[in-house]
């Protein structure tokens, strides 16, 4: 199940310098490595800013160009036009909520379970008179029957996870995008954690805007990140905030008359995070070099490999949808009779990083870890609980 080929496996563990070091990264749903590609291209951008040609633009543009290409690509939005750049999934989240047309009175619809950041740019919007509501589902798992009987005449929004955050329940986005359409609903997706890890295309799943921050499955700096939004949601969107970025032809400065931009770009305001976004280059390159049909191949199959060894243990409660197609890149589990946060703590002290969230481990490799890391964490779980 775990299809790449061990010459790109070793390619690709050979860009992560800690996989020498003896450390067992599983974390990649809190926050990823960084490469040596995406070191590399930050560091040689603050070394020309600080001693060489010091006015980097021409080169910076060419760069953000680029970027909002290769996000394109990773997500088969179609046009680069339809790409903003942001610091983060709350940015672009915020950029929705502070522009989608509503009016006091009408519905919008979360997850229950959702992580904050696809929550409180919704519940600013109840000042305004608008009625946010949690849709609630078992373990986060949010089903096209829960979301059909939350749905009003009033709803105007949906906004889920790609994957759910704790539980990593892959939503069927495909059902809620046509549903959305047939009830002419927003259908905006927090798209963390599963850009990177899984192959999403936002036209064919019926997406009106997706929101990504880049530091986890994209392994990219922190404060980088993506809006996709399509031209039928650009069109209605009544930007909360403009700058000087946003407009047709910023560089005309005392053009105050000029339109703003026809494109994506109308929502990105100010000064992007340049040395930042040097690292997102590098890191979205690595990506589509890579392929996202074999990233999630290879995801989806040490996925599977975790949930198996996992069902092996007795005692272990794994919190995570075990089939096929509800599940990518997260396993969390409830450790049987031991205590999560010391199972969590002896695993560090053997190199081994997970993530300890609501009394529960969770556990997110990526596509460059190998089965035999896999078996190494059961195996050091294993002992772990046996510890008295």
């Amino acid at each position: 199940m775990t299809t790449t080929p061990v010459t790109t496996l070793d390619q690709a563990r050979a860009l992560f310098p800690h996989t020498t070091q003896g450390k067992l990264y599983l974390n990649h749903a809190a926050t990823s490595p960084l490469s040596n590609r995406v070191v590399q291209a930050m560091t040689s951008h603050l070394a020309e800013r600080s001693e060489g040609r010091i006015e980097t633009y021409p080169a910076d543009i060419r760069m953000v160009g680029e970027c909002r290409d290769l996000i394109t690509r990773l997500v088969h939005a179609g046009s680069p036009d339809r790409i903003a750049l942001t610091a983060n999934t709350s940015d672009a989240i915020n950029i929705v909520a502070g522009g989608v047309p509503l009016q006091p009175g009408d519905r919008v619809v979360v997850g229950h379970f959702e992580f904050p950041a696809n929550v409180w740019p919704y519940l600013n919007l109840r000042r305004k008179g608008i009625a946010v509501e949690f849709l609630h589902s078992d373990k986060g798992r949010v089903t096209i029957d829960a979301v059909e009987r939350m749905i009003t005449p009033d709803t105007r929004l949906l906004a889920v996870s790609a994957v759910q955050f704790l539980s990593g329940h892959r939503t069927d986005l495909a059902s809620l995008g046509n549903l959305c359409r047939d009830r002419n609903i927003w259908f905006v997706v927090d798209g963390i954690q599963a850009v990177g890890a899984v192959d999403i295309d936002v036209r064919a799943l019926g997406i009106h805007a997706l929101a990504a921050g880049g530091q986890k499955w994209q392994n990219a700096p922190h404060g980088n990140g993506f809006l996709y939004v399509s031209e039928e949601l650009q069109e209605a969107l009544q930007p909360a905030s403009l700058g000087w970025l946003a407009v047709e032809d910023p560089w005309q400065f005392s053009d105050y008359d000029q339109p703003v931009a026809t494109t994506a770009r109308r929502f990105e305001g100010g000064s992007l995070n340049m040395p930042g976004l040097w690292g997102y280059h590098a890191a979205l390159s690595t990506l589509i070099e890579f392929g996202l049909p074999a990233i999630e191949s290879r995801v989806r199959g040490l996925t599977r490999l975790l949930i198996d060894r996992f069902s092996e243990i007795p005692g272990v409660d794994i919190f995570t949808p075990t089939d096929d197609d509800q599940h990518a890149g997260i396993v969390t589990i409830r450790p049987g009779n031991a205590d999560a946060a010391v199972v969590f703590k002896r695993l560090l002290k053997r190199n081994v990083t997970v993530a300890l969230r609501e009394g529960m481990l969770r556990f997110s490799p990526h596509f460059y870890n190998t089965d035999q890391e896999i078996e190494r964490a059961i195996d050091l779980f294993h002992e772990t609980i046996s510890q008295p």
